[in-house]
């Protein structure tokens, strides 16, 4: 227990709180920003502190990369045990970050303003009747506009104009958000590296097994494509979620008689299954285009991620993705958010090469401003400003 308590020390010290870190079995993009961005940090200027509920074969207590992550209870009680942190140790602790992904420690109940900074990627709201059952679903997007309403006037971090542009609607001030750059953890790739697209019209999926991804219009759209094209393939990467793919998205695959199986099987979808950054760039880097229909993201990293291989995406005019397009401007952005405008982009890829190469070349152009460390700097910079 000693080694939970905080001694005098001459840097800045920030404790974050969120319900998922860096190694929990359901981290996405917002874990791997946060952890990509604090470790970035001079370890002689700041010490971070990171606070999230235990999950099963992870340890309570573990030092990566220079950031203390210290895990305790369930998505509950951990709100519990970092107040009780917080009291201990508030002496020594200069801000509380209070990620918000759906799940969020309510700091403006228990630590005074000045210490308190607030941290969202991107408002919940439809998200809750997709992902969720009856009654919650209902009580949390009745919900959500309120709590963050009661925190308006904290300093406020984010990743995207689109979520910005949320807040300020209910009623956060301009002057106190800070948009923090979206990054990569490695470097564009120059275009003599780019992979050679496959022979056959392939196109890509990578994300988590959820409905509000979108993962089930791309295989309609990809059905609608092969009715053209026979010779299409559609590449899915991320773990798989087994119930999932039987209950929603085997009905759709017999639906348009669609061929699925693993990466050794030569099928129309192939289920690459959790793979290496390394072999998830070079899947992209092979594919004609990213396919990312999500309802609403933060930024959609992936998107990102993909250009800088280069690989365009499309991808739905959802908050957040229309951000990492650069509005159309670097990918293709649906006009409406159906299978059937995913589908008629997929025929603009293959059907107009010079439009499509031009497309490359500005979703690359666009995309390679993007690392952590502008991140991780950008920041810095926020923190020297409300320190002011």
């Amino acid at each position: 227990m000693d080694r939970l308590l905080l001694k005098n020390d001459s840097r800045i010290t920030l404790l974050f709180l969120s319900w998922r870190d860096i190694r929990s079995s359901k981290k996405g993009g917002a874990e791997v920003f946060t952890h990509e961005m604090l470790k970035r940090l001079d370890r002689l200027k700041y010490r971070i502190i990171h606070i999230s509920p235990l999950e099963a074969d992870l340890k309570e207590y573990e030092e990566i990369d220079g950031v203390t992550y210290i895990r305790n209870g369930n998505i509950l009680s951990s709100t519990l045990f970092s107040k009780n942190y917080y009291k201990k140790n508030r002496n020594y602790i200069d801000y509380v970050v209070d990620q918000c992904n759906t799940f969020r420690y309510f700091t403006f109940l228990w630590i005074k303003k000045s210490k308190r900074i607030f941290f969202i990627h991107q408002l919940t709201k439809d998200i809750w009747f997709k992902n969720a059952k009856f009654p919650l679903n209902l009580f949390g997007f009745l919900f959500e506009p309120v709590h963050l309403w009661l925190t308006r006037d904290d300093f406020t971090i984010t990743v995207s104009d689109s979520t910005k542009s949320d807040l300020l609607k209910l009623g956060f001030k301009n002057e106190k958000i800070t948009i923090l750059p979206e990054g990569i953890n490695f470097l564009a790739w120059k275009k003599e590296d780019f992979l050679e697209k496959e022979k056959n019209p392939t196109f890509i999926y990578v994300g988590r097994f959820v409905h509000y991804k979108g993962i089930d219009d791309s295989i309609i759209a990809f059905g609608k494509l092969k009715e053209k094209y026979p010779n299409s393939k559609l590449w899915v990467v991320g773990k798989k979620n087994d119930k999932y793919i039987k209950e929603s998205l085997i009905p759709i695959m017999n639906r348009y008689n669609l061929s699925y199986g693993n990466s050794f099987d030569d099928k129309d979808i192939t289920f690459w299954g959790f793979v290496s950054d390394d072999e998830k760039y070079n899947l992209m880097s092979r594919s004609h285009a990213l396919i990312f229909p999500s309802t609403r993201e933060g930024w959609g990293l992936t998107v990102t991620e993909s250009a800088v291989v280069g690989t365009p995406s499309i991808v739905y005019n959802s908050p957040g993705l229309v951000d990492a397009v650069n509005h159309g401007e670097a990918g293709y952005l649906c006009n409406i958010n159906t299978p059937e405008t995913i589908y008629s982009n997929m025929l603009k890829i293959l059907e107009n090469r010079e439009a499509y190469e031009t497309m490359r070349s500005l979703a690359y152009s666009f995309s390679k401003q993007f690392h952590w460390d502008n991140t991780s700097q950008s920041f810095e910079n926020f923190l020297t400003f409300i320190k002011k």
